[in-house]
């Protein structure tokens, strides 16, 4: 009995093994090739209900319907992502032109400050010592400049290896519009003929991943929403208390960036805090890093509980699926991985599969 317990303990930790390759080479190779396709299904899936609904009260043509929202939908997709682009290009530029102009007029001027502070309380110990920290100074100053021209020059070449990719990727989303207008316009037709190629079985588990994935995603979302919300009370309170001007604005725009897994608030704040301390004004520094300080902690704490409990995991778990998933995956494992445990425990509770006790 043993003995069977063992076999059958190292065949089913095999097969798991082989699901969790399977699954780890079409996320990180298939699923790039696919992702046209997928994406294209899911808009057409989007737009389906609105087509239908419109179909209904005007008693149009469903596919018609279809095509115009689709057209509709990229049509103002396409602009508001021209019209973004093209702001986040020049605003990235006019900052990489100006940092040299910034490290000339504020921050060596700064450093300047601070060296003529350390300078008089060392002239009064040492003066010997101060001949030393002036060629320390100006080695610091010409080592921090040479530093600022060189990374200007490094992101105008990473801006023109990322425009190298600009073809590759708009023919993907060439691919991917027109392959929207036909799945929306022939959507039933195309679903039953994939249904009609699996075993019933197989149909209704996938049709209740669908429904649980679709619920779990508008969950998720009102989740981060609601981190977001308790993100701008937060530094619209900090900011306005350490007397920041435009407090609402500048905590309306960091929280926004603050949705970023990898940035977030830190982002834009610690830059902030270090240019303030540069520059001389400690009062303001200090002020943001206590406020960082207070969002940072608060969100590590209310982060796992409010998304664990939206999608019905226990905090630690919830936690736990998005350090792996981030350190597997990066931003989109630390997403998915809490709706993929989610799914598998709704799918245990409901005798679906059974994973655990």
């Amino acid at each position: 009995m043993d003995y069977e317990k063992q076999k059958r303990f190292i065949v089913n930790l095999i097969y798991c093994g082989l699901i969790l390759l399977l699954v780890t080479i079409t996320i990180r190779y298939a699923l790039g090739l696919v992702s046209p396709f997928l994406a294209a299904f899911l808009i057409a899936y989007i737009l389906k209900i609105p087509a239908e609904w419109i179909s209904e009260k005007t008693k149009l043509s469903y596919k018609m319907i279809a095509m115009l929202l689709v057209l509709l939908f990229y049509s103002t997709a396409g602009i508001l992502i021209a019209l973004l682009g093209i702001k986040l290009v020049m605003v990235t530029v006019d900052m990489v032109m100006a940092l040299p102009s910034i490290y000339t007029n504020q921050i060596e001027p700064a450093f300047g400050y601070i060296f003529k502070g350390i300078e008089r309380t060392v002239s009064h110990m040492d003066a010997a010592l101060v001949k030393t920290l002036n060629g320390l100074f100006s080695q610091f100053v010409q080592s921090v400049g040479e530093l600022v021209t060189s990374l200007s020059v490094r992101i105008v070449e990473e801006l023109t290896g990322y425009a190298s990719l600009l073809p590759g990727m708009f023919f993907k989303i060439l691919l991917m519009i027109i392959s929207t207008f036909f799945i929306a316009a022939d959507y039933d037709l195309m679903v039953e003929f994939i249904t009609r190629q699996l075993p019933h079985k197989t149909v209704g588990l996938l049709w209740q991943i669908k429904e649980f994935m679709v619920d779990t995603l508008f969950v998720y979302i009102r989740s981060y929403a609601l981190i977001m919300a308790i993100t701008f009370v937060e530094l619209s309170i900090g900011l306005t208390m350490i007397r920041v001007s435009n407090a609402i604005l500048i905590a309306l725009a960091i929280s926004v960036f603050d949705i970023l897994p990898v940035l977030g608030t830190g982002g834009i704040m610690l830059p902030w805090m270090m240019i303030a301390a540069i520059q001389g004004n400690g009062t303001l520094a200090m002020g943001l890093l206590l406020v960082y300080l207070v969002i940072t902690v608060i969100r590590n704490i209310l982060e796992p509980k409010i998304v664990g409990s939206q999608i019905g995991l226990h905090p630690i778990v919830a936690l736990l699926s998005m350090f792996v998933g981030a350190e597997l995956f990066g931003i989109m494992g630390m997403i998915s991985f809490p709706i993929f445990f989610s799914l598998l425990r709704h799918l245990n509770d409901t005798n679906t599969i059974k994973l655990y006790k």
